[in-house]
């Protein structure tokens, strides 16, 4: 299909290392012009889906500034522009959990909050962990926590998951294991 919206221009509104506010100027599909705004982050998610030998779910806990709450969810992270995205995810794998794994496999692309942001976001499956130390970011104090996918779909539906990533993933897999 195409594209019924015509950039005029952009202004960068604000911009730090993590994220970049932009305003365009657009002519709508209406005809009119108008602005939209966007949120651009600097780095691409990603996320692994750690599943250990038992078929268990490894999470990370963590309180969350931006929304003034504890939160569970998948190992998480970002790639740096260019930076190939399965390694940034091992990386994130490690850091977060110490984690390092003989098998990835992709699983999962999705964008994120498609109206307001052009984030993407990345994940994969890891199997056969092995167990490391943990590097976390200053800002980050993790706990981890290996659950059932049982569990970890009652943890979404008492909203002690809702990261939107983990929850896709997590749903996503789900859906795959009922399948067969």
């Amino acid at each position: 299909m195409e594209n019924p919206w015509i950039k005029l221009n952009t202004k960068t509104v604000y911009e730090t290392p993590w994220i970049k506010i932009e305003q365009d100027k657009v002519i709508n599909p209406s005809g009119r012009e108008d602005f939209y705004g966007k949120v651009h982050f600097q780095q691409t998610a990603v996320g692994a889906l750690p599943i250990d030998e038992d078929g268990k779910i490894w999470l990370v806990g963590q309180f969350r500034y931006t929304v003034d709450r504890y939160s569970w969810e998948i190992p998480l992270g970002g790639a740096e522009e260019n930076e190939d995205l399965l390694e940034a995810t091992k990386r994130e794998l490690q850091e977060e959990t110490g984690f390092s794994a003989n098998d990835w496999k992709g699983f999962l692309h999705l964008h994120p909050s498609i109206s307001s942001t052009d984030q993407q976001a990345y994940v994969f499956i890891a199997r056969g962990l092995r167990a490391g130390a943990t590097n976390p970011d200053e800002t980050e104090v993790l706990r981890q926590k290996k659950v059932t996918l049982k569990e970890a779909l009652q943890m979404i539906d008492r909203q002690e998951i809702t990261e939107g990533i983990s929850v896709a993933a997590l749903l996503k897999y789900a859906v795959q294991e009922l399948a067969g």
